[in-house]
């Protein structure tokens, strides 16, 4: 049976990770995706904000229910931190309701994913500004999760960071991470990740999460869904799918 997750993703910068996953996953998992913006997508909590508006997350939700969507995951980590952790659950909240399916964002798939990794201590390599970076952290902390220590490269749009290649990206990594860290977190969501994952782990030596990857997990544990794919890293390694298992899901209202 095909699961679909839907996603909502801001403006144009590193979406064709998500077909790249779809592929790697070789199930019936779609990932049907709508950019919501358009532009360079400045990195300023301002911009950043407006991104997350809940008139703008609504008007591609019918677009992803016609296309078979049973979740949506809003793909901008920036874009729902930035309201702090119970703006967020609302800004959550309100997109579940209007599509009347279960609905979270990357942000709050990063505090699920540590916790599926039975970590709590973590390391953050941001391509953001220091202040957008700081956000994050707060946001990391309200959900009960330790920042050891976080590095901010000073990207001022989402354009800027597409354009990193892996070695750039490594480098943030390796720059960034900490002895005490049980996980590094690349949080941006413009980043080229997804063909890098087992790479990156292998230099920090330790589990790695990227926004895209953590993006489609989190839309698959609303749905229930569990895939084993090491490709993706250690956060599609932790267990093997068993047929029928249910879990918490965290935000989600349906009407």
């Amino acid at each position: 049976m095909t699961t679909t997750v839907g996603l909502l993703y801001p403006g144009h910068a590193a979406e064709d990770d998500f077909p790249r996953i779809e592929i790697t996953l070789d199930t019936d998992i779609r990932l049907p995706l709508l950019s919501t913006e358009d532009g360079e997508g400045a990195y300023s909590p301002g911009a950043l904000r407006e991104s997350g508006a809940p008139e703008r997350l609504a008007e591609g939700v019918e677009e992803l229910r016609l296309a078979g969507a049973e979740a949506l995951v809003w793909a901008s980590p920036g874009g729902s931190f930035v309201y702090g952790w119970a703006g967020a659950h609302n800004q959550i909240a309100t997109l579940a309701r209007s599509a009347g399916l279960p609905a979270s964002s990357t942000a709050f798939g990063f505090v699920h994913a540590v916790r599926e990794l039975g970590a709590g201590r973590v390391a953050v390599a941001a391509a953001w500004p220091e202040d957008v970076t700081a956000l994050f952290a707060e946001f990391l902390v309200a959900g009960g999760v330790e920042v050891v220590s976080s590095g901010s490269a000073g990207a001022t749009t989402a354009a800027e960071a597409a354009a990193w290649e892996i070695d750039r990206v490594k480098e943030a990594a390796l720059a960034a991470d900490h002895p005490d860290a049980e996980v590094l977190l690349l949080p941006d969501a413009a980043l080229h990740t997804a063909a890098y994952i087992p790479e990156l782990e292998e230099a920090v030596g330790k589990p790695v999460l990227t926004a895209n990857q953590v993006t489609v997990w989190e839309g698959l544990r609303l749905t229930d869904r569990h895939v084993w794919a090491p490709t993706l890293g250690t956060l599609f390694a932790t267990r093997r799918p068993v047929p029928g298992a249910v879990e918490p899901k965290g935000i989600e209202v349906r009407e």
